[in-house]
């Protein structure tokens, strides 16, 4: 089984919209299992149409949560919290934890003379396995306000992975969160390949200076996708110089078009929607990526 993680080092390049390409290609000439990684904002379901089978609570962290029958209003709890967490109630007799600002470090849970309060491991999310028509889908909801999303991106991940081992199928494919953090990291761990996705704009060079930074230190080869590299030519340059600088290799410049949009309006990836220039540009990226990968 090979892992490919589809990355970008900011949101909006049209990475998931590669990676849907790449899932619809590949599961015409391989058996595939694949993850949507970006647990924070997942979309890659946006255009496989997915059938849930499973849903599972995802409980992470630590939250304080007070007795109100031990409480007696010492207002120790409140005077500890760093985070302006813990509060009294107009007409209550006892303090009450915010559940958004609470970050679980158990300070009041420690301080509290009356043992009033007590420290629970909230559902953070849920992560779910799909059905689709172009084969297993494992992604996740992480609920607003909630942290640890590099957890939930490792646990997306991993049931992925197992499924792919399970089923020996020839391919995972990832669907990355953007940018350097935590979710980023777990999405790469023990890929093979990292296609990066990066658009000409000001900040592009950047952009994927910090993405490679990333998967450079985890030893991860990686491969580099210029998304609309007609709506301006000199920055899309400018990243080819880089990369050829770097000993990175440009698979393809993908040209600005309206029917990218239009397959998305439709629910479905741009290379099942229409013919044309842009599902030949993606046939190429993913033919590249295969042999590449059989090497």
């Amino acid at each position: 089984m090979k892992q490919i993680v589809i990355l970008s080092g900011k949101g909006g390049t049209g990475k998931t919209t590669v990676a849907a390409a790449l899932v619809h290609l590949a599961s015409q000439e391989a058996s595939i299992v694949f993850a949507d990684a970006d647990v924070d904002a997942a979309n890659l379901e946006l255009v496989l149409d997915p059938t849930v089978q499973e849903t599972h609570d995802f409980a992470s962290g630590k939250l304080a949560v007070v007795d109100p029958e031990l409480c007696t209003s010492c207002g120790i709890c409140a005077q500890v919290c760093r985070y302006n967490a813990i509060s009294s109630t107009p007409g209550e007799s006892h303090y009450v934890v915010d559940p958004i600002a609470c970050e679980g470090c158990a300070a009041c849970f420690y301080q509290c003379p009356e043992d009033a309060i007590r420290l629970e491991v909230p559902v953070a999310g849920q992560w779910l396995r799909s059905d689709t028509r172009f084969g297993p889908l494992f992604h996740a909801r992480l609920f607003a306000g909630q942290e640890n999303s590099g957890k939930l991106v490792t646990t997306v991940k991993q049931q992925g992975r197992l499924r792919a081992a399970d089923e020996e199928r020839e391919f995972l494919i990832v669907d990355g969160p953007p940018g350097i953090g935590c979710p980023v990291i777990s999405a790469s761990a023990g890929a093979d390949l990292a296609l990066l996705v990066v658009e000409p704009t000001v900040s592009g060079v950047h952009d994927l200076e910090r993405a490679l930074a990333t998967t450079n230190h985890f030893r991860i080869p990686s491969l580099v996708v210029i998304n609309k590299a007609d709506i301006n030519p000199k920055r899309a340059d400018e990243i080819a110089a880089f990369c050829q600088e770097q000993g990175i290799e440009v698979v393809s410049r993908i040209l600005y078009d309206d029917v990218v949009t239009e397959a998305m309006v439709q629910g479905l990836p741009v290379t099942a929607f229409e013919d044309g220039a842009v599902t030949a540009e993606l046939e190429h990226v993913w033919r590249h990526v295969r042999d590449w990968l059989a090497r």
